[in-house]
Formats: structure tokens, sequence, C-alpha cells
């Protein structure tokens, strides 16, 4: 008997770790909410989309895929299956979502993921926001843990050996600052659900790409 409560004492942080809930928001500026819950089984499935990404761009297309999948899933508790992409299709429904909505409810589905260890190439960042004229637009993000060389990010790395010196002379002289090889800079990307149509995977972007207007044409 007392073996089988030690047993029930080890068990019980697991099982209790099964189910999640998450608020997600709606209506428009997070006016409306409801608490959804993840059972055992759906946080099963979400974490098999995560699990074989061999590397950080794989992990991005599981991540938009989990993001939809976990909106498909709050649809079934909550009005937000009546969401449609952009801001001009919802018809004034409940549950319709602005981009605040969708980038305060995509960071909370994304924040779960990490909590439970599902995200290894990336970590949850800030929220970001572009200004255009006089519209803005929110989006959550997410940030590589392993920074990207400068090489990947499209720019060659200051390097002394381009000097092709055969002497001293390859040695920065007394007083002249010492040029140093340009440091790997971590790469963030939006998760930006807002544009697409209920449960689709969402749209993963390089930050600086949408910063400067990319993405769907959606209105």
């Amino acid at each position: 008997m007392r073996g089988l409560l030690l047993v029930l004492i080890l068990v019980a942080p697991l099982v209790a770790r099964g189910a999640e809930s998450v608020d997600v928001c709606f209506n428009y500026g997070c006016t409306g909410g409801a608490r959804v819950r993840f059972s055992d089984a759906q946080l099963a499935e979400i974490r098999a989309l995560l699990a074989d990404a061999p590397d950080a761009a794989a992990e991005r297309d599981a991540v938009a895929a989990a993001v939809g999948r976990m909106y498909r899933i709050a649809g079934r508790q909550s009005p937000v299956a009546a969401d449609r992409g952009g801001n001009y299709l919802d018809g004034g429904s409940n549950g319709r979502m602005d981009c605040i909505d969708h980038s305060t409810t995509t960071g909370r589905f994304l924040s779960l993921l990490e909590s439970r260890g599902w995200l290894r190439f990336h970590r949850v960042a800030e929220r970001a926001r572009r200004v255009r004229l006089i519209f803005q637009h929110f989006s959550a993000v997410i940030e590589e843990t392993a920074p990207a060389p400068e090489r990947e990010r499209g720019r060659e790395p200051l390097l002394l050996a381009r000097c092709d010196c055969q002497n001293d002379e390859e040695f920065p002289r007394a007083g002249e600052p010492e040029v140093q090889p340009a440091q790997p800079v971590a790469r963030r990307f939006v998760v930006d659900s807002w544009f697409v149509e209920h449960g689709e995977p969402a749209v993963v972007l390089p930050l600086q790409e949408w910063m400067n207007g990319e993405g769907p044409n959606v209105q």
C-alpha cells in the first residue's frame, strides 16, 4: 500500500502537467475573452507537429501549423471560429479578431509551447508593431536561439585574411583599432495568424520583411 502511495505521489505532477488552459481574446482590442482547454491528446498532436523538426527553418513551419491547430481547437470552445483573415470579412460577428487579438492569443499559444520545452530552436520574443501611415499592425514574434552567422544573413563578415598580407603588416600598429569579426546576430520572425482564415497555418516571416510591409494582401 505504501508503495502504491509513493507511485501516486510521483505520478501526480505529471498528470497535472497534462491538460492546459489558455485565455483567448476576440471582438477587436481583446474586448471579449474565453478560456479554452487543450486536452492531453490534443497536446500530444501538437507536440508531434514540432518533435521531428531537424532545424530552425523546419521548426518555423511546424510552429505555423501548430498555431493553426490550436486555433481550430479554440474555435470549438469559443466564438473565434467566426474569425476571417484580415478585418473586413468578419461582418461584425461575435468572435472576430483584429491584430491585437491575434498577436495576444498567438503569443499565449507560443508561450505554452515554449513552457513545455517543445521549441528547441526558438524562444518567444516580445510582440512587434509596425506603423504605415496612420495604420498600425501587431504580431507575435519568435527568435532563433542559435544565432545565424552574418554570411547567412546576406552579409559577409569582416575577415583579416582579405588583406592577403605576407608580413607583420597584417597586425594592427600600436594605437590603431583592431578589426573585430562580426558577431552572429539572432534572427527574429513574426508568427502572424491575422493574415489567414481561422485554423489555417500562421504566416511566418522574417521580422524585417514584415516591418517593410511583406505578407499576404488582406484588409
